[in-house]
């Protein structure tokens, strides 16, 4: 049981980067984005072309970051510049890379057990609790500059952003390429935990990013002070830990799919109805309006 939940918050580590980078498109940018299916495996296939070529684990983790970028930059550039609802734009974007990464290797599975990867510097848990909370501070940051908050008005207030002079489809683009670039680093860096690449490793896995998200969402109920970031993170841990404890009382790993629909139904019911149960209808409307009031200023 012990190894279990060891294994678990590995998992739920590396899918912490995927979550905070699906935040920035579900949570900031408001946009349904898809093609983190095809980015997610994308930047695992990067990363092995890289280092069977003999590149040191770091820098290809690094490349497959930037390949997730260009990702994210094919969805942007199909969503702003050609018109394409973003919903469509994604899914196309993912059919695209999907031939993209089955030609990288020329191969859907790859084996990785013989080849260098980050966990050979050290301890797997330090060196992933590391690398996310680097990228936490990181983002952090980022998010508190001018440029991240004009990335979060234009998901809350488009109008806005255009009323200061600016063009709102530069951040959508930088805010599609930042989310796919996380969600590549993610792919990278499960590929190196699991010691394979598989061309199916994308399928599903914008099903555990917004269960990530929506378990952090209940964990802010109780923790206003908490950072977006963090509950991703939190939120991440927790839904490996509760699929690994799924399948230690005997559940098959091919109900993993039917969890993660159940996980996310649960908690969106939760956070649904149950903050609504001592409210009035006429409290209810009041809330809802001053949350629809909302300005950056509380970002």
């Amino acid at each position: 049981m012990n190894s279990l939940i060891i294994t678990s918050i590995e998992q739920g580590l590396i899918f912490s980067v995927l979550a905070m980078g699906v935040f920035i498109t579900y949570k900031i940018l408001d946009i349904p984005d898809l093609s983190v299916e095809g980015t997610f495996p994308l930047g695992a296939f990067v990363f092995a072309r890289f280092i069977i070529l003999g590149v040191n684990p770091i820098l290809s983790t690094l490349l497959a970051f930037g390949a997730g970028l260009l990702g994210g930059l094919l969805t942007a550039i199909l969503f702003t510049k050609l018109k394409i609802k973003p919903l469509l734009s994604g899914i196309l974007t993912m059919t695209i890379l999907y031939s993209v990464n089955l030609r990288v290797n020329g191969k859907a599975n790859i084996p990785l057990f013989s080849y260098d990867s980050i966990f050979d510097l050290g301890s797997s848990m330090i060196i992933l609790i590391g690398i996310v909370i680097l990228i936490k501070i990181i983002l952090d940051v980022f998010l508190k500059t001018e440029i991240g908050y004009l990335l979060i008005a234009t998901g809350d207030n488009e109008s806005l952003v255009k009323s200061l002079g600016q063009n709102s489809n530069k951040y959508k683009i930088m805010g599609l390429m930042l989310a796919n670039g996380l969600v590549a680093m993610s792919g990278a860096m499960m590929a190196q935990m699991q010691g394979f690449v598989d061309i199916t490793m994308g399928s599903s896995i914008i099903v555990v990013a917004l269960a990530s998200i929506i378990i952090g969402d209940t964990i802010r109920k109780s923790s206003e002070k908490m950072k977006n970031t963090s509950r991703a993170i939190l939120g991440a841990i927790s839904y490996k830990i509760i699929g690994g404890i799924a399948i230690d009382l005997g559940l098959a790993p091919s109900d993993l799919r039917a969890i993660s629909a159940i996980i996310v139904i649960i908690f969106l019911s939760y956070n649904n109805f149950i903050p609504n149960l001592n409210l009035s209808k006429r409290e209810r409307g009041v809330a809802q309006n001053a949350k629809n009031r909302k300005s950056i200023k509380e970002f």
